[in-house]
């Protein structure tokens, strides 16, 4: 009978080797565009988070849930894990992602200049860059993604 020691010491099964490398990180993403863009939107949400909790802390929501549905999207595209949910959109999922996050920056920005803080008028600063990135992001994604498919459509 093997020991728990054993079990640990002894070289994981060829099943179990293969599962964990799903989560394998594509280390080339992070210094792709795409890559970039995510990572500029994930430390701006970050920081406009930071601000919005030191000033008006009833809107560090939106910020804190968009950081998190961004950290979910770079996790996703970094281990191309999102290739297993084959029947999901992706690129219409990360567009609507962009779209939501402009909306919301948008209307919380303006919102959070009206208290006339120091830290809320750095968030609206934040935030008005936030939504040229993620709007910048909506662009590359409509162009290359979705456009071709509507281009190729017309031609056949």
């Amino acid at each position: 009978m093997l020991s728990v020691r054993d079990r640990r010491d002894r070289p994981p099964e060829e099943g179990v080797v293969a599962e964990l490398q799903g989560f394998a990180v594509d280390k080339t993403f992070f210094t792709s565009h795409k890559g970039i863009l995510l990572e500029t939107e994930l430390a701006l949400t970050l920081i406009i988070f930071i601000c919005f909790t030191a000033s008006i802390s009833a809107y560090m929501a939106a910020a804190l849930l968009e950081f998190f549905i961004t950290l979910a999207f770079l996790f996703l595209y970094a281990t191309q894990y999102y290739q297993h949910f084959n029947r999901l959109n992706w690129p219409c999922l990360d567009f609507l992602r962009c779209v939501s996050a402009i909306i919301i920056f948008l209307v919380v920005s303006f919102a959070a200049v009206t208290s006339r803080d120091g830290a809320a008028i750095a968030a609206f600063v934040f935030g008005i860059i936030l939504v040229s990135v993620f709007a910048y992001d909506a662009f590359k994604i409509y162009r290359t993604e979705m456009a071709p498919g509507a281009i190729q459509g017309d031609q056949q």
